[in-house]
């Protein structure tokens, strides 16, 4: 039996999951279903890259927006965007995500931002993460994942390098406490 879809939550790499690339990860699931899951790392930031660079390399202005941090969103396709946001925007190609959060990846969101008439929670991403089919579901079944409540606290309000700790408070792990090595029963 696999483990339920897990769109809407926030993915959180164990102590030791083995790959680098996701050691504390943290990442929203905005699509997982029987083909595959799909989502944007919250939990690190593209260093020196701010979000009007990232409008500068689309020729708009930046207006009144902040120079917000980029996350890094992933491995896969990093040269691609995202923008994760609250649900009081939507555009063109929105995608509602398990009416918690937003994902927008068409350039009217950032001329939105840029204007002052985006959502008023946002955060901008690089790249992704994707599991193929039944993929995501395998690594749930063994260590590596701890799945929480993707919360706009979390995504919107907790700092970068809080994130993965407050994330796993939120459902009450001292991450503290967390072993690299699973045990065997």
């Amino acid at each position: 039996m696999s483990p339920p879809f897990l769109t809407g939550q926030l993915l959180l790499a164990m102590p030791g999951i083995g790959d680098p690339r996701f050691e504390k990860a943290v990442v929203a699931v905005c699509m997982h279903d029987e083909r595959g899951a799909l989502g944007i790392g919250v939990g690190r930031l593209a260093p020196r890259l701010g979000f009007h660079a990232l409008l500068e390399q689309f020729d708009i202005p930046a207006g009144g927006s902040p120079d917000a941090p980029v996350h890094l969103g992933g491995p896969v396709d990093p040269q691609r965007g995202f923008v994760l946001h609250s649900l009081d925007w939507g555009g063109q190609d929105t995608m509602e995500v398990d009416g918690r959060f937003a994902l927008t990846n068409t350039i009217d969101v950032l001329r939105a931002i840029a204007e002052g008439k985006g959502p008023s929670r946002w955060l901008a991403a690089l790249g992704y993460a994707g599991w193929n089919e039944g993929q995501l579901d395998g690594e749930m079944t063994r260590h590596g994942w701890f799945t929480v409540e993707a919360t706009e606290t979390l995504l919107f309000e907790t700092p970068v390098e809080q994130r993965w700790s407050a994330a796993f408070q939120s459902a009450g792990v001292d991450p503290r406490l967390l072993s690299a090595s699973a045990g065997q029963a």
